[in-house]
């Protein structure tokens, strides 16, 4: 279910020892209203409102990407809160890649305040295929989607496995993967989203698929984070899958105050149990990702974390 904007009620009425706060809003800009980082978006502000008091109201607002967030920091004040991964803060803070010449001081005011699920490929083989590993790719007929993370992200994962020109590039949009698939069209998909995928859930309960694994020298090539599918995740399998992963984290910058960063912490953590029985995407979301936060997180976000006891490095200081 999607929406083109929410706006939900958040927790700040609940602050020990602090007088009531008249409503403060909060703009959450997450992503096109047509992926699952929106309806997280959703989720968010529904998990929001039905934990508060009404002190923070929430707007979730569609975005192109999460290079245009970063971009948005120049002109947005306190309120704003954006979602991208780490890596991108970074190349914005230092003036590189896409951020080349658009450098700007508000940059290195960006701070963490919690992780979000991660970015996270698939590599998704039919059983036909009998494909099983990516050595078993070559002459197969592998849909890569266009213009996605995923799309791009499969395309160098071929390159740097030695099967570039050696596998056949379906040109069928990545929304028809399944049927495509299920009609031999295919012997495979590539995608990138939280786990659990829906298109890999459908596709393994309808056809049956193998979703491969990377070792750690696969891994290492990619230059990308180590993530572990648990076994069980989908249909017929058995396994755990080892892949990849782009952590994707909550920001906002230093203009919005400690109160409201430690109360938006505060209240996504507590309830992250119950997103996670609304949508099992978020049950990959632990302290564990805590690590991918690469940069300084808000104050606000600290004082949070110090009084659960979650360890935070110096750099995240």
């Amino acid at each position: 279910m999607f929406f083109r904007s929410l706006t939900a009620v958040a927790l700040a009425g609940s602050m020990l020892a602090a007088p009531a706060m008249s409503e403060t809003r909060v703009t959450y800009k997450s992503a096109k209203t047509t992926s699952s980082y929106y309806q997280m978006a959703v989720q968010i502000a529904e998990a929001m409102q039905e934990a508060t008091g009404g002190e923070i109201s929430v707007t979730v607002e569609e975005s192109q990407g999460s290079v245009q967030n970063v971009m948005e920091v120049k002109a947005r004040g306190g309120d704003y809160v954006f979602t991208t991964p780490p890596v991108l803060v970074k190349l914005a803070q230092g003036g590189k890649a896409m951020f080349e010449d658009k450098g700007d001081p508000a940059f290195d005011d960006i701070r963490a305040l919690f992780p979000i699920p991660s970015l996270t490929m698939h590599f998704v083989m039919s059983e036909a295929s009998g494909a099983t590993s990516f050595a078993d790719l070559e002459g197969k007929t592998i849909l890569l989607g266009k213009g996605s993370f995923g799309a791009r992200e499969g395309e160098k994962y071929l390159g740097l496995f030695g099967l570039e020109g050696k596998v056949n590039i379906a040109d069928v949009e990545l929304s028809n993967a399944v049927p495509a698939m299920k009609n031999g069209q295919i012997d495979g998909f590539v995608t990138a989203g939280s786990w659990p995928a829906p298109n890999v859930v459908e596709a393994a309960a309808s056809t049956g698929v193998t979703v491969l694994s990377l070792d750690d020298a696969q891994i290492a090539e990619t230059k990308r984070t180590k993530l572990v599918i648990p076994a069980g995740t989908y249909a017929g399998q058995d396994a755990d899958i080892t892949t990849t992963s782009l952590p994707v984290v909550a920001y906002t910058t230093t203009k919005m105050d400690d109160d409201t960063a430690y109360q938006l912490t505060k209240t996504y953590w507590e309830n992250k149990g119950k997103l996670g029985e609304a949508a099992a995407w978020w049950n990959g979301v632990d302290e564990g990702l805590m690590e991918n936060i690469t940069g300084q997180i808000h104050p606000g976000a600290i004082r949070y974390y110090e009084e659960a006891g979650v360890a935070l490095t110096d750099a995240q200081k």
